[in-house]
């Protein structure tokens, strides 16, 4: 895989990138095993993936702590991001918590630190200042953010430069192409995507909204009245089903498998530095892999877009996956 530059920055990174949250297991995710996360780090580290993504977050400080045994012996081979938390902005707070980080990523510096969600209480200038002092006492060595929205990214711009923004970003979820995306590609930020396989549904395994398991239906694709919604949109579950038929057949045609073709479509979108997938096992990650160096026609990426067009218009520009309005988190 050819490595991609991260924004301005120093950073060479693959185009596909290995999130580290759905690692942490639990009722939302289903059973992990260790051995099979480490395997799944060694295997993406052989295959040429150098980037892990991880949070404070993700599991309370396990998958931070987990990523770092799993890298033993092969550090100096990686890219290691993660995330600080919202609660954590206040230039005292940040200062902590990357300190607990870098101890449980067992590393002494973190190569990409980013903003888990913006602050509505602590002003932007505060952590960005804290950020920069990090930078230059070489505890972090690249600022990123993620979550920040069309009117957050230029706001804190104005405080300190930046080099990614991690967003929800996928066939089936189109959002910032209205309004970020552009603003990305104007100021050179890398985007990275997660959630790029939509909460599995571009796994090719569900062929209606009652086949999900209840964990995967809280988004706006779905009827509010699914468990644990807290949208009050009307969702649109036949658009959603009816953009995966017209993308399975698109699949057909060209003989490439569904998660494939969708972690290869955002990788010829504009701006997109690399591809955060989930793997938990070495399997996975092969299939990820491929999707890495696959190249796809400008007929096919057409055809793509045009299969998707529709639920983009209904779904607008609102970035945020579960809700939208007075329930939005993003500004």
């Amino acid at each position: 895989m050819q490595m991609r530059q991260l924004g301005n920055s120093s950073l060479m990174v693959s185009p596909i990138g290995l999130g580290f949250w759905g690692i942490v297991g639990g009722d939302y995710w289903g059973p992990q095993d260790e051995r099979d996360t480490i395997k799944a780090v060694h295997a993406a580290l052989d295959a040429g993936i150098n980037l892990f993504d991880t949070a404070e977050g993700y599991g309370d400080g396990y998958s931070e702590a987990m990523l770092g045994r799993a890298l033993q012996g092969r550090r100096a081979e990686a890219v290691i991001a993660t995330k600080v938390s919202t609660v954590n902005l206040a230039p005292a707070d940040i200062r902590a918590a990357c300190e607990r980080s870098l101890k449980r990523l067992a590393t002494d510096v973190i190569d990409l630190y980013q903003i888990h969600w913006p602050s509505r209480s602590v002003p932007f200038d505060e952590s960005m200042s804290t950020l920069l002092d990090l930078q230059r006492e070489g505890k972090i060595r690249v600022i990123g953010v993620s979550n920040f929205g069309k009117l957050d990214m230029p706001d804190m711009l104005q405080c300190g430069r930046y080099d990614a923004n991690q967003l929800p970003y996928s066939l089936l979820w189109r959002a910032i192409e209205f309004d970020i995306q552009p603003q990305c590609l104007e100021h050179n930020i890398g985007i990275l995507p997660y959630s790029p396989l939509n909460q599995a549904l571009l796994t090719d395994r569900y062929r209606s909204a009652d086949d999900m398991p209840h964990s995967r239906t809280r988004t706006r694709h779905f009827r509010p009245d699914r468990p644990d919604s807290r949208h009050n949109t009307p969702g649109f579950e036949a658009e959603t089903f009816a953009a995966l038929a017209a993308i399975r057949a698109i699949c057909a045609d060209i003989g490439v498998p569904m998660v494939q073709v969708a972690l290869a479509w955002l990788l010829h979108k504009p701006a997109v530095a690399s591809v955060l997938a989930g793997a938990r096992n070495p399997q996975q990650v092969e299939s990820n892999v491929q999707a890495g160096t696959l190249s796809l026609s400008p007929q096919t990426m057409q055809r793509l877009d045009d299969a998707t067009a529709d639920l983009k218009a209904k779904l607008g520009g609102d970035p945020d996956m579960w809700g939208t309005g007075d329930r939005s988190r993003y500004r």
